[in-house]
């Protein structure tokens, strides 16, 4: 979810352009944003992302099962518009047929992302819905009531 709907309530088409990233991420990782854990740090997979693309290690993310099979260039590529797409603020994420137009588009020179919104550190007590104590937290449930006629 783009952060300025999360925390204000606004939607737009930067807010689409947010998700698309976040979808791109993690079809590149074979990972879920929500719920990823690393073992020497607790970013999210957006924070993880960036970390290893400050780095220059991008390409660690990539699904195992993809190694035998991958153009180089082309993974980069949708990792980098992935990033752009999540950067923190809506007037830096690209638009929507901009960003398709980079993914397809190989000669297009792309910009340097910016640091994505979200990229913090949970706290490392909780994981996979359970402290560290063995005490379980709720999570937000769904229920769907049809109502029926007499």
């Amino acid at each position: 979810m783009a952060p300025e709907y999360a925390f204000d309530g606004k939607f737009s088409l930067k807010s689409d352009i947010y998700s698309f990233g976040v979808l791109l991420l993690e079809i590149i990782s074979g990972k879920r944003n929500r719920g990823f854990s690393h073992p020497s740090h607790h970013h999210n997979l957006l924070g993880h992302s960036w970390l290893l693309w400050c780095e220059g290690r991008a390409l660690e993310i990539m699904d195992e099962c993809l190694h035998n099979s991958f153009d180089r260039t082309q993974v980069e590529r949708c990792i980098r518009v992935g990033l752009l797409c999540v950067q923190k603020f809506p007037e830096d994420r690209p638009a929507v047929s901009f960003a398709i137009d980079m993914i397809l588009n190989g000669g297009l020179v792309l910009p340097e992302p910016k640091e994505p919104s979200y990229f913090f550190e949970r706290n490392s007590e909780y994981k996979d819905g359970a402290s560290a104590k063995g005490d379980p937290y709720t999570q937000n449930a769904v229920t769907l009531t049809l109502p029926k006629g007499r």
